[in-house]
């Protein structure tokens, strides 16, 4: 057992928590930002702006049309794996065998990829990195190991955890159209707390495929957490706080939240608040990649992907125009009401006496 142990250490082999459930599901989310989220934004700018490159085929693949943002967007399996293997420390031969094993197992895993290139990407990429230099033909055994055991691993698992995956999220945006108040509370604090965890929100909505008016109250949760922080620790944390924060991540908090949980009572509160305001008032919904519903206003993704839902809805005709009420709904979820219902909760935290001056102070 303990050679075993020994071996596992030589090859930065961690089987833990930490490892694949923050460091590659993070890795993963960067992943799908630079290739499916990049690549959605890129078709929305081309669209609105009537610019030619950007909407025009540039490529055509077994017959298939490919806009540029298509092209970014079609990587996104590949992109996924690859930034799972480099979480993992990887090394060469292992990571760019994973650009095979990620377009199999996005591309059996149906809509439900992201999951199935999460448990893919991650076996492959361990077993590659077990097998890495303990040859001395490295240079074909490793990435024939790791590209057979992600192909193989594909066609066994990768449509049934795609299936799975849409189960789930298929049956959480069915109960929040079904009972949008309680499913927009649990839905949005639910999200909100991923995203200031050191977990991958984004990554958990995409692998879900979580749209629609869940999708919107995910946005809402996320909001009420990087602009709740970033708005009431102003005081200690100033403009840099407010911007790091504020379209940077709510995460910067986690080691104060250790230190003292009540901090985090204001911002999960007013989640539960704005994410029922979301589903049954404003009727908010996320049809743009799922993945920019675990994003929140980071980088103003959360409110681009809403916007890049909208055209997308008026383009397939589900959608006449976007209206005022979309605009006023869109910006009192994501900004104005976190911004004011945050600091308000922290009061009365503050004069209970759970809440101090400098418990949110930034190092």
């Amino acid at each position: 057992m303990g050679s075993f142990s020994a071996f596992l250490k030589k090859k930065d082999i961690e089987i833990s928590a930490r490892r694949y459930g923050i460091e590659a599901l993070g890795a993963m989310a960067q992943g799908l930002f630079c290739s499916l989220l990049i690549g959605t934004i890129i078709n929305t700018i081309g669209t609105q702006f009537g610019i030619g490159f950007l909407t025009e085929p540039v490529a055509i693949v077994a017959g298939v049309e490919y806009t540029v943002g298509g092209l970014a967007s079609a990587m996104s399996g590949p992109a996924m794996a690859v930034a799972i293997g480099y979480a993992l420390h990887c090394p060469p031969l292992v990571l760019f065998s994973l650009i095979t094993v990620g377009f199999a197992s996005n591309a059996l895993g149906g809509a439900g990829g992201p999951l199935a290139v999460l448990f893919i990407a991650i076996i492959a990429a361990e077993i590659g990195k077990a097998i890495s230099k303990e040859t001395k033909i490295d240079i074909l055994i490793t990435p024939l190991v790791t590209i057979a055991v992600g192909i193989l691993l594909s066609a066994l698992l990768a449509p049934a955890l795609g299936k799975l995956a849409m189960l789930v999220g298929n049956f959480i945006m069915w109960a929040t159209d079904l009972q949008p108040f309680l499913m927009g509370i649990f839905v949005s604090v639910v999200v909100g707390v991923a995203l200031t965890l050191p977990i991958s929100s984004a990554a958990i909505c995409a692998a879900f495929s979580l749209t629609g008016l869940a999708g919107g109250a995910a946005v809402a949760g996320c909001c009420a957490q990087m602009v709740g922080f970033a708005v009431m620790s102003f005081p200690e944390n100033k403009v840099g706080g407010l911007i790091s924060q504020g379209i940077g991540t709510s995460m910067l908090q986690m080691g104060n939240i250790v230190k003292n949980p009540r901090i985090w009572i204001a911002p999960i509160v007013t989640s539960a608040i704005t994410g029922p305001i979301a589903t049954c008032v404003f009727h908010l919904q996320m049809n743009g990649a799922p993945v920019s519903s675990g994003m929140g206003t980071c980088g103003f993704v959360g409110q681009i992907g809403v916007y890049s839902g909208w055209v997308n809805d008026i383009a397939n005709g589900l959608k006449d125009s976007i209206t005022s009420f979309d605009w006023i709904g869109l910006i009192l979820i994501s900004f104005v009401l976190p911004a004011i219902l945050c600091p308000l909760i922290n009061q009365v935290c503050v004069k209970l006496g759970w809440v101090k001056k400098g418990d949110m102070t930034l190092q």
